[in-house]
């Protein structure tokens, strides 16, 4: 049975997830939710399994486990259709033009006419507006990680999450990139951003899960820190220090 959207509700729940690699563990037993409403922050070093958590919420692994997305499993159309996926390199179609991406992704999702307005707003926060004509082949790097940003957001995902997001971009994509992460909060979207750099979700996190070693070692909410008087980067040292890259 479906789940209705609502601030609160669990979006993403992933239960006992396991991915061995040639009888190598690369993710043993993983379990979190991440609420509508809430940013949630998965911090690790590489080879922590952060990598292998994303692909495996995004079905594009097979695992072990459970993993609902709006109360359904994951790999179901009708959870695809509310989840949005921000991939760490930008996976556009070579030939392609910017406006042709949006439009595949309209089609592709069944958008109403609607998505156009929504889909120039994008563009032009993005500074892309003005580069609907070119190919994918013919963007930089950093604008293809805009574009695949206004891919994932113009379907209106009640879930989205976002792998290194700020990988290649510039300051004011950036910029523009936390403000839209607090927009969806306070539209009631879930949030799970992945990386490994502090710094560049320091103000907008709500909660903050800590893997290392192919485990989520530490989830604590922002209250909870301060409450505490704890930084996120004293407590992501404390239980990330000497682990192995894998």
């Amino acid at each position: 049975m479906q789940i209705l959207v609502g601030r609160g509700i669990n979006m993403l729940q992933v239960m006992g997830l396991t991915k061995r690699y040639r009888n190598v563990p690369a993710v043993g037993d993983v379990s979190f939710e991440v609420k509508s409403g809430e940013i949630a922050v998965l911090l690790g070093p590489n080879g922590a399994g952060k990598s292998t958590t994303i692909k495996s919420i995004a079905g594009l692994l097979r695992f072990d486990g459970r993993i609902l997305i709006n109360g359904l499993p994951n790999k179901t159309s009708e959870a695809k259709k509310v989840f949005g996926y921000v991939p760490e390199s930008a996976a556009v179609y070579e030939y392609l033009t910017v406006n042709e991406h949006i439009e595949f992704i309209a089609r592709a999702y069944r958008l109403d006419e609607g998505y156009r307005e929504k889909a120039d707003q994008l563009l032009k926060r993005f500074d892309l507006f003005d580069k609907t004509d070119k190919l994918g082949k013919d963007l930089s790097k950093g604008m293809q990680q805009k574009l695949s940003i206004c891919c994932a957001l113009i379907i209106n995902p009640k879930m989205i999450m976002f792998d290194e997001p700020m990988m290649g971009l510039d300051p004011k994509a950036i910029k523009e990139l936390k403000s839209i992460f607090t927009e969806l909060r306070n539209e009631g979207c879930a949030v799970l951003i992945s990386t490994h750099i502090i710094d560049s979700i320091e103000e907008v996190w709500d909660k903050v899960l800590i893997m290392n070693k192919g485990k989520v070692v530490l989830s604590r909410t922002r209250d909870e820190l301060e409450e505490k008087a704890e930084s996120l980067e004293d407590i992501f040292f404390r239980h990330t220090e000497g682990a192995p890259d894998l």
